[in-house]
């Protein structure tokens, strides 16, 4: 029987269990409320009972370097009377004017503090490195400190999170994660990023996503906009964006087979544990989060003014042998100024983008129940001219129990989120770039477009297309466990996530020269419709035992998974009116572009086992078994699986007494995982309707051939790690070494053309393989009461190699891939200079046939896969003013300016670069002579620039990535309320010896990653 027929479409059961839990909740609150607090009952221990009429109440606050601590446990030693800080890192206790206290809390040095008869005892605790190891870190389904973890886990907290004013989680991760490689694809709120754990493993270029999972849900993280509708994003919204950064409590990233291998065939491109925020023991406590901020484009680039453009033009028309200039070159004919000077990256792009943000919540609760409350609310305007902006509103909450015996817990967490993306249809970034600089004002002596009698295209109609996206987001999770006996626990884990997305794309009439004479007629619409529902039931049954000097944790579960999705995508055209435009009844004809229903099922059974030998051998065995729909019969189910190992010889006798080294683990790991990200029914036999139809009848055609082979892409890992802690672990340095093999890939494979089809998605027997080296150091370098100073340094070098492809010379990918090099490059020609007597750009022969040709001279390989890239974070405190920045650093390649703009001597600007041209028989110059023909030799020679190395350029870069700087404003002043003052910055600086206006940014034409400052306040009472 099918799991899911028991909840299909149920999705009212993890809110049901929710409601239960938050019931139940109140409910034990206000019993627990209604009788002694525990705290007390720990003071009337018999032991303070006998010395009751020596005893005082001691109070106080417990701090650390970054503020006060909550739940610090406060105890008086000796004895059992105990109680824990709360959200102000206040206590009170009981006991006798001569006891001694002690604060202990786990990543801090114990402090034992007399009483002396003092009434206030406040102290402030310092962080121990090596009491940080023993802080448990999420590794999925199971948690591990941080000492005995056997695999590869990268993470980042709130803390960090908080400090940067980006609006996509994946911003906040850029720089901090040794092997974690962020790219951020637009500077338009709401766009995507490119992010890589170790690589490229997928020939396919979309097979290279992660998994990612929130708070125990896998969150679907393809595409899901469309190009036809897309607007000024170059790549689809990201569904990611629909997670607010505030939200979140920490992520890990599970890098290695050893870590992964328990998600079997979804971790073969890393897995991201996303962790919402929750409720916390204590006091309840109120926070309110307000800030505002700006967004500016980085820099400009260093364009041609009139006096330059003009003689760029009447140059290139020389060369050409052009004395009368054509009507259509209005730049030079007379048509438009020659005096008149615009700066059109200022004018289109030069705009400022308003940030705010508003976050509140509210959390607290007992021993056994807690509960966290948080809204949110992000808007973010745009550079562009236009009253344009992307804004998201989300609400989560989290509450659990324990029974009293603390047998059954409870959690259940809800998120839901409303966004909408209001932008221009078209990115004037490009516009920007290529206007001539005399080209008309934007506006006539009526304050209309000013068409300048039709010569030319005013950008700013551009902004009569609209784009709006809305998308409606809810993740609910419900997590039951009872303890069966000591030792032994069953859990199970209801998740369920709702997507519902519809964009629309406007193309009015108005878009057009009015001289072109069109009418409403011409007018045309673009509507997608997206909705996608996940169901998931995960059972498990947990074991952990300990006897003399072993240890033994088996988990074995389950996970039953279902998606259903479902896309409709039209087209109207002929509209009666422009203000009817998005209505489809007033469209002449409708299209439907794609109408497509999905369904993905997906389920595993795994297998974890660790052994433990004193407390320094470790052995972790993981296994699982997939099954998914996305595969032909019989090719449906696989098996995965890791050991991972490690040897913490700190903790060897002979090296007890040990001064310098303070803690050291080497750890190994092997594994395999796989991947399914081909998308559902690649093996079967498919169609489509026919765009026409016969006789007024739509037909259909085959598109897709079916193939029963269609199977598993394995990925299999290896990992060798050492982890050093010296001094105490104020210099803690860990190396890691992986090579990591991707085989049996899911492409196209080429099929002849008698066929009818060019490819058949199968299994290729191609081996992509990515090694490299890690390296994270982190270094206490001052620690005192007023003054901390900690920093984190990560460089990763990674090399990426297409080790096997089967009779690839044969194949359509000939000239796409090589045998022995990386899977992103491009094979183009190599130039050689300009010819001194012609002035026109030379290439390379290779084969010395007289002919250049692709097939035989591009023979040059660029790599554009970084060499390395890393991260230097600073943390400074001086009292209540706190000090946070990152260096971000890269060393890679990009095409440069040459390859983004058009050919010189075009109606079109230019770097004033191309200044430095061929003019006469002997100069010795940058560019080739200008033209504006593309069949001159000059016209040709460029167009095969173009295609050369000599458009390449190096892109390494280091970027002053993230600045924050706040101070606390003393609690003399604010009473019971804590006051944050903060300032942050993004993008703030960036040292290149690239010219284009972002080393970092990969698409072109469209904005880049802007510059971000923000100012805000935080309140907690």
């Amino acid at each position: 029987m099918n799991i899911f027929s028991l909840f299909k479409c149920k999705w009212w059961i993890p809110l049901l269990l929710g409601i239960y839990c938050f019931l139940y909740t109140t409910k034990s609150l206000a019993r627990e409320k209604s009788g002694i607090p525990d705290s007390h009952w720990l003071s009337s221990s018999p032991y303070h009972m006998l010395g009751m009429t020596q005893s005082i109440v001691i109070t106080g606050t417990v701090s650390d370097s970054q503020g006060v601590l909550p739940g610090v446990t406060v105890s008086v030693q000796g004895k059992s009377t105990a109680t824990i800080t709360d959200y102000q890192g206040k206590y009170s206790i009981t006991a006798m004017a001569t006891d001694v206290l002690v604060f202990s809390f786990v990543g801090y040095t114990t402090l034992n503090i007399p009483i002396g008869g003092r009434t206030v005892v406040s102290v402030s605790l310092q962080e121990d490195a090596t009491q940080l190891q023993e802080v448990k870190i999420n590794a999925g389904y199971y948690s591990v400190k941080e000492s005995e973890r056997t695999g590869s886990i990268a993470k980042i907290s709130a803390a960090t999170i908080e400090k940067q004013p980006v609006n996509n989680m994946l911003a906040a991760m850029q720089g901090r994660m040794a092997g974690v490689n962020v790219t951020q694809t637009t500077g338009v709120a709401g766009g995507g990023f490119d992010i890589q754990i170790r690589g490229q493993n997928s020939l396919r270029a979309g097979g290279n996503e992660p998994l990612y999972i929130v708070d125990g849900v896998p969150f679907a993280s393809e595409v899901i906009g469309n190009s036809n509708t897309t607007g000024v994003l170059p790549r689809s919204a990201s569904p990611l964006s629909i997670i607010s950064p505030t939200e979140i409590e920490s992520i890990e990233i599970l890098k290695d087979a050893d870590a992964t291998a328990i998600y079997g065939s979804r971790g073969a491109n890393g897995v991201v544990l996303i962790t919402t925020k929750k409720g916390k023991q204590g006091k309840t406590q109120y926070t309110a989060n307000v800030s505002r901020g700006t967004g500016t484009v980085t820099r400009f680039m260093d364009l041609m003014n009139t006096q330059q453009y003009l003689e760029m033009r009447k140059e290139a028309f020389a060369n050409d042998g052009i004395t009368t200039f054509p009507t259509s070159a209005y730049d030079v004919n007379g048509t438009w100024s020659p005096t008149r000077y615009t700066d059109w990256q200022r004018e289109l792009t030069g705009g400022t983008s308003e940030l705010t943000d508003v976050q509140t919540s509210v959390t607290g609760g007992s021993q056994r129940n807690q509960f966290y409350l948080g809204a949110n609310y992000h808007k973010e305007t745009t550079v562009f001219p236009g009253d344009f902006n992307f804004n998201r509103t989300s609400v989560r909450g989290n509450f659990s129990h324990a029974s009293e015996d603390e047998r059954f817990r409870a959690n259940f967490s809800v998120g839901y989120t409303m966004q909408g993306n209001d932008l221009p249809a078209t990115d004037l970034t490009r516009d920007s770039r290529i206007l001539a600089p005399n080209a008309p004002a934007l506006y006539d002596a009526e304050g209309k477009l000013n068409w300048e009698n039709g010569s030319w295209n005013n950008p700013l109609r551009l902004l009569y297309a609209s784009y709006l996206a809305k998308s409606q987001s809810l993740i609910a999770n419900s997590q039951l466990s009872y303890r069966i006996v000591e030792g032994l626990d069953f859990r199970t884990a209801f998740g369920f996530t709702d997507l519902r997305h519809n964009e629309r794309r406007t193309n009015p009439s108005t878009l057009y020269n009015p001289s072109l004479g069109f009418g409403s007629s011409y007018s045309s619409l673009y509507r997608n419709t997206n909705n996608r529902q996940s169901y998931s039931v995960e059972p498990q049954l947990d074991f952990n035992r300990q006897w003399n000097d072993s240890k033994v944790s088996v988990l074995v579960g389950g996970t039953f998974q279902q998606q259903e999705g479902n896309q409709l995508i039209l087209f109207a055209d002929g509209f009666t009116s422009n203000s009817l435009l998005n209505t489809l009844a007033a469209a002449s004809a409708i299209y439907v572009v794609a109408d497509d229903a999905s369904q993905y099922k997906y389920q595993a059974f795994f297998a974890r086992a660790n052994y433990t030998y004193k407390d320094r051998y470790i052995l972790n065995l993981t296994g699982r078994r997939d099954g998914s729909s996305r595969f032909g019969p019989g090719k449906q189910f696989a098996t995965f699986g890791a050991i991972g190992a490690a040897w913490l010889f700190s903790r060897e006798a002979f090296l007890a007494n040990n001064s310098i080294l303070s803690f050291g683990k080497l750890r190994a790991s092997y594994g395999t995982t796989g991947s399914d990200q081909i998308g559902d029914y690649q093996f079967l036999d498919t169609y489509s309707t026919t765009s026409n139809g016969y006789q007024g009848i739509t037909g259909i055609q085959p598109t897709r051939l079916f193939n029963p082979d269609f199977g598993w892409e394995t990925n299999s890992k290896m990992e060798i790690a050492l982890e050093t802690g010296f001094l105490k672990d104020r210099i803690f340095l860990t190396w890691a070494w992986y090579d990591n093999r991707s085989s049996n890939q899911l492409v196209g494979v080429p099929l002849p053309g008698t066929t009818g089809f060019t490819s058949i998605q199968a299994n290729l027997d191609a081996t992509v393989a990515n090694s490299g080296t890690e390296l994270s150091l982190r270094t206490v370098n001052l620690q005192k009461k007023d003054f901390s100073w900690t920093t984190d340094f990560n460089i990763s070098f990674m090399k990426n190699k297409l080790v096997s492809f089967p009779n690839l010379a044969a194949s359509t990918y000939k000239n796409q891939f090589v045998i022995g090099e990386p899977i992103n490059i491009k094979l183009l020609y190599h130039y050689t200079g300009i010819n001194p007597e012609t002035g026109v750009y030379t290439f390379e022969d290779v084969n010395g046939d007289g002919v250049l040709t692709a097939e035989k001279d591009k023979k040059t390989i660029v790599d554009f896969n970084p060499s390395f890239y890393g991260g230097l974070q600073n943390q400074l405190r001086y009292q209540r003013l706190r000090l946070d920045f990152l260096f971000q650093f890269v060393k890679q390649q990009n095409y440069s300016n040459d390859y983004i703009f058009a050919r010189p001597g075009l109606l079109s600007n230019q770097p004033v670069s191309v200044t430095d041209r061929w003019q006469q028989a002997g100069d010795v110059t940058a560019y080739q002579m200008y033209t504006t023909s593309s069949n001159s030799d000059a016209g040709k020679a460029f167009n095969n620039f173009q295609a050369s190395d000599g458009v390449v350029t190096d892109a390494s870069y280091i970027r002053l990535k993230n600045v924050s700087l706040s101070y606390d404003l003393p609690q003399n002043w604010t009473g019971q309320l804590q006051c944050r003052l903060y300032v942050e910055g993004q993008n703030l600086l960036t040292f290149t010896p690239y010219t284009g206006t972002d080393p970092e940014f990969k698409t072109t034409g469209f904005l880049p990653p802007l510059r971000m400052l923000s100012a805000g306040v935080q309140l907690t009472f």
